[in-house]
């Protein structure tokens, strides 16, 4: 274990997933061959974090099939502990992924109904037990979407870690394909996200969730300050919030990170961005990153560098996994992007 972390451990709640992404580029109409790869939001960011040095604890419901030992076996191949999962229910949740270019949008087609975990019940983890010896909790607003019961059991989880006193990380992670049960996200969303200390939040996310609107005509660092204050009114725990900002520029993107952090604002230069891989997972390695910045209890500028580097890394990487290291990390901080073989 890492000792700088002070014996950290950060546990996760959410649900895991196979990816079936369309080979070749093809469309879906076109499909004749299916890449898999293992995902969701919070593996995601447990795989990165323990690459970098920070146990981690995934905890989910995943059915007694070969389909979930697959996806299991991917996550402790990066060292995530998986050992307070629970077991039931009939399918692992897919989602297919039709790759786009630059001239149309990548598609998303979730087959996540009735899945292991969207028909989790109350109860069925004993909170207190799974996060005794952990000191900071991190969710997503992806799981409260599946379902009524998904949404019920991360309340059950936000309220032990805030019992607890842990800091509590969460995602804003809206998506409008979700979210089928009945129920708008602003009726779910503020009373989990009252208890986060940290955050991670898009302006779109944060109008759909709380009705917080700002001037689309002022920079981005004034906009994300406004809506800090705003926030802070709903979410009285916070502490940190993170945004990144991703801006066309040609066929090349423009990424860059905004913090505030103890009463601080910081940001990124911009990194442009000439080729993105695979864009799927590059708010969870943000994530990632920004965890390990704080758990390390770096300065907010460093933090926001950390959180901001792997999300860029995560673009050049096929599949939801950031595979990355410290040293690769670090390099990018210093050095920026590189054509360079390392040999």
């Amino acid at each position: 274990m890492n000792t700088n972390t002070s014996q950290t451990k950060i546990a996760t709640f959410g649900e895991l997933l196979l990816r079936m992404n369309v080979a070749n580029g093809n469309r879906f109409t076109q499909a004749n061959e299916i890449k898999i790869y293992v995902g969701g939001a919070e593996a995601n960011v447990c795989v990165l974090l323990s690459q970098l040095g920070i146990p981690t604890d995934y905890i989910t419901r995943l059915p007694q099939n070969d389909l979930a030992q697959l996806a299991v076996n991917e996550l402790q191949k990066y060292k995530v502990n998986t050992s307070k999962c629970v077991y039931g229910g009939d399918r692992l949740g897919l989602y297919f992924v039709e790759a786009g270019n630059q001239i149309r949008q990548s598609q998303v087609i979730y087959d996540r109904s009735n899945s292991s975990f969207a028909t989790i019940q109350k109860d069925q983890i004993n909170w207190d037990l799974a996060l005794a010896d952990v000191n900071h909790f991190h969710w997503s607003g992806i799981s409260p979407g599946v379902s009524d019961e998904a949404a019920q059991v991360c309340k059950e989880a936000i309220l032990a870690a805030h019992q607890k006193g842990l800091p509590i990380s969460s995602d804003f992670n809206y998506r409008s394909k979700l979210w089928q049960y009945g129920k708008h996200p602003s009726e779910i969303m503020p009373d989990l996200l009252q208890y986060s200390t940290i955050t991670v939040a898009d302006l779109d996310a944060i109008e759909i969730y709380f009705g917080i609107k700002t001037d689309p005509n002022e920079s981005d660092a004034d906009r994300f300050q406004k809506t800090f204050e705003l926030l802070k009114v709903k979410m009285p725990f916070l502490k940190t919030l993170a945004m990144s900002f991703r801006k066309s520029d040609g066929p090349a993107h423009l990424y860059k990170g905004l913090l505030i952090h103890e009463g601080n604002f910081y940001q990124t230069p911009e990194h442009k961005i000439h080729v993105v891989t695979d864009q799927i997972g590059s708010g969870d390695a943000f994530n990632a990153g920004l965890l390990y910045g704080l758990t390390h209890k770096l300065s907010g500028q460093e933090c926001i560098e950390w959180a901001t580097a792997c999300g860029v890394i995560k673009q050049s990487i096929h599949g939801d996994f950031a595979i990355s290291t410290l040293d690769e990390v670090s390099h990018f901080i210093k050095n920026g992007s590189s054509n360079r073989i390392n040999r």
